[in-house]
């Protein structure tokens, strides 16, 4: 008997690895895949000009970002804030005046429009939206929102398929994780636990084996350099620290 909806994960256009430059960029899940890949020893950038919640922040991030092999993306929501006196959308409003600023949902062509700059500038783009919900907005406002994101990155992922795939983050954490069990206390926020299923799926169905057999060779000595000892300053644990430090060097050798 099955109790639960397993959402399928296509295979990406091109699988990750662990030989990649990568950027993570866009909404606060950016931020905890991007902490994932840099725990797991990969050449990672994440969220360089801060957290970004719309497309057009998120591009306006992807530019600054030289030679990437790798595009992880993670949407938020389709609402932006415009400054009225320059007509220019805002990434950040800098905790200025909310009359200054106009509030808009982009389109979901606009929305397409910008994940396809972020698609031209990487070999390959991971398109995800974020399952967060945005109370403020309410919650039937959030979905709609929600709704234009997805409908944005399922064009462009089919417009590019050698080149851009899309990741069921919003559907693993609605339809598999549906309890709320998996949610932080603010009942928004998905849990610790959460998060660490997502990362598993991610890294299950988008990392080529050579990735997948360093993931397995890594997390021995992952765990060794994470240990809390007793005594910190014995002389054996400073051999056992040593010993595991070095093995990490030995793996990155490989590569």
């Amino acid at each position: 008997m099955e109790f639960r909806t397993k959402v399928s994960i296509d295979k990406p256009a091109r699988p990750l690895s662990i030989r990649d430059s990568i950027a993570c960029v866009g909404s606060c899940f950016a931020d905890h895949i991007g902490r994932e890949l840099q725990a797991h020893e990969f050449n990672v950038v994440v969220n360089p000009r801060g957290t970004m919640y719309n497309p057009a922040s998120v591009w306006h991030t992807v530019e600054t970002i030289a030679s990437i092999d790798t595009l992880i993306i993670t949407l938020g929501t389709a609402r932006v804030y415009i400054l009225k006196e320059s007509g220019e959308i805002v990434d950040n409003c800098e905790k200025r005046p909310a009359k200054l600023f106009e509030e808009r949902d982009l389109s979901i062509d606009e929305c397409a429009e910008y994940l396809e700059r972020c698609v031209d500038s990487a070999l390959h783009t991971v398109i995800t939206v974020s399952p967060i919900r945005y109370a403020k907005y309410g919650f039937h406002g959030s979905q709609l929102s929600k709704s234009r994101l997805l409908l944005a990155a399922d064009i462009v992922c089919k417009r590019h398929p050698d080149r851009a795939s899309y990741f069921p983050t919003y559907e693993i954490f609605n339809d598999e994780l549906r309890d709320y069990r998996f949610y932080a206390p603010d009942m928004l926020h998905p849990s610790p636990q959460a998060i660490d299923y997502i990362w598993e799926q991610l890294s299950e169905s988008y990392f080529d084996e050579e990735t997948q057999q360093w993931l397995r060779d890594l997390e021995p000595i992952r765990r060794a350099l994470a240990h809390r000892p007793f005594n910190p300053e014995s002389q054996e644990y400073k051999q056992f620290r040593a010993e595991a430090e070095s093995k990490l060097a030995a793996l990155k050798a490989k590569l």
